[in-house]
């Protein structure tokens, strides 16, 4: 799964990294990880989120690894104090898969978490491969966007992007599109808000939405997406029938495609193998929007870490649909939306209020 977080450049610096946990056992084993790569230094190491918040001046980390429950301090009571000292830091919310434990985690990230790392097992055994992939990467990503918002001179100057493919016919034509797709990852919950809260109420057409996530923390979210745009979001069932003024978000562990039946269209749910090491992955639901909507789709593409998206919004571009991404200065990690960016398939790159009026303008055939 390392691969699905990698970052899209290097800045060629040590990444910073504090980790605050109570456990002992998922102290050591963090450190342990992280001390043996070469390009990640163990500043500091917490107990509790009063600990914490003593030590960040001193540390500078570009990463934090917060555990949501402690004594004395807990995650989210010591997470604005945190971002308050260090500004420039990435934290990552350290949580179990519990609804619990998913209503919290999202909660920090509305407070400014960039990602969170589903812990371990409490053996410190059980799913700890997955944990320490992750993990690292995860840091390598966060580590390298944090230092380049800090040193922003210092970034490593991007790949000239490809030429724009010319454009298809269709696009010289009024463009109104049938459904809205949306892909996100790190970053993503926060970022789906803003996109969407603003606007969904003004969309008729149906928004399918992939964020990287796990199951549980998926159902929270849309919940969550319910309440923030007055419009009912759901995560689906296999063979439900696509209504409008729905939002449709896939479910943790399940691919989402839409297909074709009689004059309408049905959703469908699958575990066939990872796609750019993900499942829910945004390539199979932009493929399968050109399917069935043709050159009729408006793709989004938000925050997140590595290529999904890329191959799908190339069949979009190319059958005569939109493809636009958030910018890299309001992204948690520009690596999903700069993928696109730099293959030439972005027809827009804005930030999310200017994503959102251009959305408009596209449902309404006046952009």
């Amino acid at each position: 799964m390392v691969n699905a977080f990698a970052t899209n450049r290097s800045y060629g610096q040590t990444i910073r990294v504090m980790v605050v946990d109570d456990s002992a056992v998922v102290r050591g084993l963090t450190k342990r990880w992280l001390e043996v790569e070469n390009d990640i230094e163990i500043v500091a190491v917490s107990t509790d989120g009063l600990r914490a918040v003593s030590d960040v001046v001193a540390a500078k980390p570009d990463v934090i690894i917060l555990d949501v429950e402690m004594p004395r301090m807990d995650g989210l009571t010591a997470l604005p104090q945190l971002l308050k000292l260090a500004p420039h830091a990435r934290i990552i919310m350290a949580s179990t898969l519990t609804r619990e434990g998913a209503t919290t985690t999202l909660r920090a990230m509305s407070l400014g978490a960039a990602d969170y790392i589903s812990k371990p097992e409490a053996t410190g055994l059980g799913g700890a491969t997955a944990y320490q992939k992750d993990l690292i990467a995860k840091v390598r990503a966060l580590g390298g966007a944090a230092q380049a918002a800090a040193n922003p001179a210092r970034r490593a100057p991007l790949p000239p992007p490809r030429p724009r493919p010319a454009l298809a016919a269709s696009k010289s034509a009024i463009f109104r599109p049938r459904a809205v797709l949306v892909g996100s990852s790190t970053g993503g919950p926060q970022a789906l808000q803003n996109f969407l809260g603003p606007i969904a109420n003004s969309i008729k057409a149906p928004i399918f939405i992939v964020q990287h996530m796990p199951a549980t923390f998926t159902t929270i979210l849309a919940e969550k997406l319910t309440q923030v745009t007055g419009r009912k979001c759901i995560e689906p069932q296999n063979g439900d029938l696509v209504q409008p003024d729905h939002i449709y978000l896939a479910p943790g562990n399940w691919h989402m495609r839409i297909e074709k039946q009689g004059v309408g269209q049905v959703i469908k749910l699958d575990q066939s193998p990872q796609v750019n090491f993900c499942r829910p992955s945004v390539d199979p639901l932009f493929q399968s929007g050109v399917e069935v909507f043709g050159g009729s789709v408006l793709s989004v593409v938000l925050t997140g870490m590595g290529h999904d998206g890329r191959d799908g919004a190339k069949l979009i571009s190319e059958a005569g649909g939109r493809v636009i991404v958030q910018d890299e200065a309001s992204s948690v990690v520009w690596g999903m939306p700069g993928a696109i960016a730099q293959a030439g398939w972005a027809d827009e790159i804005k930030p999310i209020p200017e994503l959102g009026k251009l959305t408009l303008k596209y449902m309404n055939g006046v952009a």
